[in-house]
């Protein structure tokens, strides 16, 4: 038999295929049983088939633009976008998220060993100025003094255009704070002993400066300007360390399967973490910027930070605490997962 007589004795398969096609588009099939799906994906792979045969045999162009449309079709039904659920989405960011970050071991040694070193690196440097000098060096904290030498009313008046200024810091710390977020999550990939040595290292850093600058007269500018955006940006900088961690240590501890495998579901499981740091990074750069250098009085400054500081446990401990009747649904899948699970 001919090709051209094989593809015409198919016809009817095309037909049947282009209805089912018509059905759906219409949505006069809202649900269909095991046997239509097991006949529409038959018919789906038959008018494949002869779609290839078409163009290996150059039939007729107007044949095979149709066996392209008809296969185009069928594609868009067997494999539909995805539609925005806001409902699914908002139980995920609101239930499933903070409950996978509340169990994640990951963030919890992050976040122990960041604000532990930290503490202990504030209360030193605040004890011993040879320390800081050891740890930050005395040139940047000779810096760091001169930074803050004005109040910052002072600033603010001598500045020509203050909003155009802070517009563009807050572009700058959003991109200075995601360099610091990536170093944090890339050192982790290494076998996460580089998520644990900077994690550590920003600690100390951090925690020496802060305890230094209690110390010089400069201290009263120094916590107007960092109190406000510090809750946000210190927290992010653990959960990028976190997200980076549970990657490295995935390559070592596989649980049986293979490095690939192992560091695949890691990866899924580390999105949470990385979403949550990108966005307290965003928004300690929103309030670094227009906040923070701003003449409000350092209460509505303290009142910020105790808000954020608030939102945080809210979200990391109220929503992520489990509970008994979300255990089950707070490891599955995502939304979309779910949706095309069932599809």
């Amino acid at each position: 038999m001919k090709v051209a007589e094989l593809l015409e004795s198919r016809r009817e398969n095309w037909r049947e295929l282009e209805r089912s096609c018509m059905l759906l588009e219409s949505r006069r099939m809202k649900t269909l049983g095991p046997a239509t799906v097991e006949r529409f994906g038959t018919l789906y792979r038959a008018v494949c088939a002869d779609l290839a045969l078409a163009d290996a045999y150059q039939l007729p162009p107007n044949t095979i633009q149709y066996l392209h449309q008809l296969v185009g079709r069928a594609h868009n039904q067997l494999y539909p976008s995805r539609r925005f659920q806001l409902d699914n989405w908002t139980r995920e960011l609101l239930f499933g998220v903070p409950q996978r970050l509340f169990r994640d071991n990951a963030l919890r040694l992050a976040f122990l060993l960041f604000w532990g070193v930290f503490l202990a690196s504030m209360v030193s440097a605040y004890l011993s100025r040879e320390f800081a000098d050891s740890v930050v060096g005395k040139a940047a904290l000779q810096q760091c003094e001169e930074m803050y030498d004005k109040p910052l009313a002072e600033r603010h008046n001598e500045a020509g255009d203050f909003l155009q200024e802070r517009n563009i810091m807050a572009g700058f710390y959003v991109q200075h704070n995601s360099t610091i977020g990536l170093r944090c999550f890339a050192a982790g990939l290494l076998l996460g002993i580089g998520g644990l040595y900077e994690t550590v290292f920003n600690a100390v850093q951090l925690g020496a400066i802060f305890g230094h600058m209690a110390t010089v007269p400069q201290r009263v500018n120094f916590f107007q300007f960092v109190t406000a955006h510090g809750p946000f940006e210190l927290t992010a900088v653990v959960l990028a360390a976190a997200a980076g961690m549970r990657l490295g240590f995935s390559i070592v501890d596989t649980r049986g399967r293979t490095r690939a495998a192992s560091l695949r579901l890691a990866a899924r499981e580390a999105v949470p973490t990385v979403c949550a740091s990108v966005l307290l990074f965003c928004l300690a750069a929103l309030i670094e910027g227009y906040i923070s250098p701003s003449a409000l009085p350092y209460g509505v400054k303290a009142s910020v930070a105790g808000l954020s500081t608030c939102l945080l446990l809210f979200y990391f401990i109220i929503l992520g605490y489990p509970r008994s009747d979300d255990d089950a649904g707070a490891d599955g899948p995502l939304p979309n997962e779910a949706e095309h699970a069932v599809g």
